[in-house]
């Protein structure tokens, strides 16, 4: 590993940083709150990369991220609170803490005892005033908040005792919202469907799947498929076109996948 080719290569890019705070208009005039939805942004963008498997994407991204860290930071030091430095040194100090079974003569042998002893370390360092759930980001988006609460429910000794055992609770949920469509209750039926998603995320959970993976590439081939649809469609609108013609299409998208 070139730890100096690294060291240079960070130390540029905080010479950059500086330059920038000082010399470019729009990167004066920035702050903290108000490159927080850039930085969102750029999360994503780097979450589309990694769900096209874009390696050189992903470098890019990665970069756009770590300049938002950069930014922080510099922000962070003219405030006189924090720098590069100090959030680099807090992050080694927290990993070492996490990780005792590497740095101490804690045994974790799995990633499950590995996971268990992190949120457990977690919790006793922060004494959250929310408990176990309290470290959910409020701004996560509702299938990742899902999947996060999940686990930490779990890591607390909260889960289903076999992962089959999902499945009762999924098939609960659906006779719920059907119980409510026919009432036609509204209000209930949200509330249900909300029930049947938390308990499929957790179903993934379970099963090693990530939810919003498995959901992004869904959405990927149905584009693919009604864009298939269109082109064979050659200028008809889908309006003008029966069910059955529409089915046609859609079984011939399906099938030259």
């Amino acid at each position: 590993m070139n730890y100096e080719k690294k060291l240079k290569a960070a130390e540029r890019l905080l010479e950059v940083m500086d330059t920038l705070r000082e010399k470019c208009p729009w990167d004066r005039e920035q702050t903290i709150e108000s490159l927080r939805n850039n930085t969102i942004e750029e999360t994503y963008e780097l979450a589309d990369a990694i769900a096209d498997n874009n390696l050189e994407g992903i470098k890019e991204e990665l970069g756009d991220l770590l300049l938002h860290v950069v930014f922080y930071s510099k922000l962070g030091e003219e405030q006189g609170a924090f720098d590069f430095g100090d959030v680099a040194e807090a992050e080694c100090d927290k990993l070492i803490y996490r990780h005792p079974h590497v740095y101490s003569d804690i045994h974790a042998d799995t990633p499950d005892e590995v996971m268990k002893n992190w949120e457990a370390l977690k919790l006793r360092k922060k004494q959250r005033k929310g408990g176990i759930l309290g470290g959910v980001p409020r701004s996560l988006p509702a299938m990742v908040k899902a999947f996060r609460i999940g686990e930490k429910a779990a890591s607390s000794g909260f889960d289903w005792e076999k992962k089959e055992d999902i499945w009762a609770k999924v098939k609960e949920e659906i006779a719920e919202i059907e119980v409510e469509m026919a009432a036609n209750n509204h209000e209930r039926t949200t509330e249900e469907v909300g029930d049947l998603f938390f308990a499929l995320v957790n179903m993934c959970r379970l099963y090693g799947i990530d939810p919003e993976m498995a959901l992004e590439k869904c959405n990927k081939k149905f584009i693919s498929r009604f864009q298939h649809m269109e082109a064979e469609a050659d200028g008809r609108l889908f309006t003008e076109m029966s069910a059955e013609e529409l089915d046609i299409l859609w079984r011939s998208a399906k099938k030259d996948e």
